[in-house]
């Protein structure tokens, strides 16, 4: 997905503002930023361990107490059944 999007080509409608990049590139832009990269959830085991890591963040980084005060985490979701956002778990 991200060799595609790298691809195509952006077309800036009104109000749009375009990407910053040099038109004559022999390679295209970098769509991940150093750090990050895609990864496959291949287990049941990475899959909670993921979750636990993308639950934690607001925490570790003291923006609330627990994961349930995170407005738009999906952790009420998954601990309890309910939550702001349908989740699509299959």
């Amino acid at each position: 997905m991200a060799r595609k999007l790298r691809r195509r080509k952006k077309i800036a409608g009104s109000g749009q503002l375009a990407f910053g990049f040099a038109r004559e590139e022999a390679e295209p832009p970098a769509f991940w930023q150093a750090r990050f990269y895609d990864f496959n959830v291949y287990s049941e085991g990475k899959r909670k361990e993921k979750l636990n890591y993308m639950h934690a963040n607001p925490v570790i980084r003291r923006l609330v107490k627990h994961p349930k005060d995170w407005l738009w985490s999906s952790w009420t979701f998954y601990y309890r059944g309910e939550g702001l956002l349908a989740m699509d778990v299959e």
